[in-house]
């Protein structure tokens, strides 16, 4: 059997365990820089405030309705996530994080235990020790379990927001009740296509040839039907090495000189060198790209974006801060002012098996630098060392003006309790 947990409404719940005030109000969270709403209490989606939705432009409904508005605590919010999910790998050693909120259980070998007791022991656990509420669902296959998850968050009154799916009457039901737009792995414009032959729920797509499912929808849509008839093809995955590292942010004004935004991009392009060093990789290539203000009609917008290729596998904060600094100089156009930019590794690869050329013009001495860099900045504090093209005066922080305390990570923000 395989359980999906699911934390609900994950970034708005953090802020409630430590202000239980919020509870029964309006409450979103904002993205980087206070940007766009990326978390939304219940009572925030009964006020029709969509996922994404810019927040100056819902300025006014906040205030009209009392919407409680948070800047992201990503300090809380990851300490949160691996408090809940050391919880739950109590109950078995096979867990996969499928993300900050979500994880995949599963149970093999639970065959005499009663499956129904432990969804609702894991529910009682986790809010009891944390204070998330979650919903667990479980099936016999991964697929069902998130259309058991889903039930269990659609109907808290009738699964007290854990449902165990397991019986073919049941599989039926739920499959014929979840719509093919809402089915787990089935994309906008697989959905499309099958609407247009009158598929409009997962048993219908069930009810699909596997022949017709492997033509046009590959081995990857074959493996989902077999999962959703009830025959597990999908399997728990491994945390695996990113294949792609990215820094972006929007800037905190708008930009209009070279060696500022320079600055930026070079700071970007270390933030991806030390995460790819502490995931052990290096990278081949790297992209740049920089773009104006889309919601300023009123001024000229541009924005484009450069692909650079390394001359050999790199994870040196060095070697990418000149990269990047190239491609920069390549696409950037003065006049313009400058909102966001970006730095994304690419063609990463594993750095204990590196391809050593005759003739290339990387300096061994960089590997030791920037082991001594990352060593010095976890003892001494983060940005402590920094790099000649960064700012040394300047301290570049996003805009958090609605930020709550990081309860549970820095001691100058843990809780007092006056007795």
């Amino acid at each position: 059997m395989f359980a999906l947990v699911d934390c609900n409404n994950f970034y708005a719940s953090c802020e409630r365990v430590f202000d239980p005030s919020l509870n029964g109000r309006p409450v979103v969270v904002l993205s980087n820089n206070d940007g766009c709403v990326i978390a939304r209490s219940n009572e925030a989606k009964a006020l029709n405030i969509p996922m994404g939705a810019p927040a100056f432009e819902y300025k006014n409904l906040f205030e009209r309705h009392k919407v409680e508005v948070f800047s992201s605590n990503y300090a809380l919010y990851g300490d949160m996530s691996s408090r809940v999910m050391n919880i739950l790998s109590e109950y078995t050693p096979e867990v996969e994080i499928y993300s900050i909120d979500e994880a995949f259980l599963k149970f093999v070998g639970f065959e005499l235990f009663n499956l129904q007791s432990i969804c609702d022991d894991m529910k009682y656990k986790v809010t009891k020790c944390t204070g998330i509420p979650i919903s667990v669902g479980m099936a016999p296959t991964k697929a069902l379990s998130k259309v058991a998850n889903r039930i269990a968050k659609k109907f808290p009154e009738r699964t007290n927001g854990a449902y165990l799916m397991d019986s073919e009457e049941k599989r039926i039901k739920a499959l014929k009740w979840l719509a093919i737009d809402d089915v787990w792995g089935i994309g906008r414009k697989h959905s499309q296509r099958l609407k247009a032959l009158n598929i409009h729920n997962a048993y219908q797509f069930t009810q699909l040839s596997d022949d017709w499912v492997r033509k046009h929808m590959s081995v990857v849509g074959l493996r989902l039907k077999k999962d959703l008839e009830g025959q597990p093809t999908l399997d728990l995955e491994s945390a695996a090495d990113k294949k792609m590292i990215s820094t972006t942010r929007s800037f905190q004004k708008m930009l209009s000189s070279l060696e500022d935004v320079q600055e930026r991009v070079s700071t970007y392009a270390i933030s991806c060198a030390e995460k790819l060093r502490k995931q052990g990789s290096h990278c081949q290539m790297l992209m740049v790209f920089l773009h104006t203000n889309g919601f300023r009609k009123d001024l000229p917008q541009y924005g484009r974006n450069i692909v650079v290729n390394t001359h050999y596998p790199t994870n040196s904060s060095i070697d990418l801060v000149k990269y990047a600094t190239a491609g920069l100089e390549a696409i950037f156009k003065p006049g313009y002012h400058y909102k966001k930019a970006g730095v994304i590794v690419m063609g990463l690869s594993p750095s204990d098996q590196k391809q050593f050329s005759l003739f290339s013009e990387e300096d061994p001495r960089h590997d030791q630098l920037m082991s001594t860099v990352d060593r010095l900045n976890r003892t001494l504090g983060k940005n402590k060392i920094k790099f000649g093209s960064q700012s040394l005066g300047r301290q570049w922080k996003m805009k958090q003006e609605r930020l709550s305390p990081k309860y549970t990570t820095d001691f100058k923000d843990i809780i007092v309790v006056n007795v």
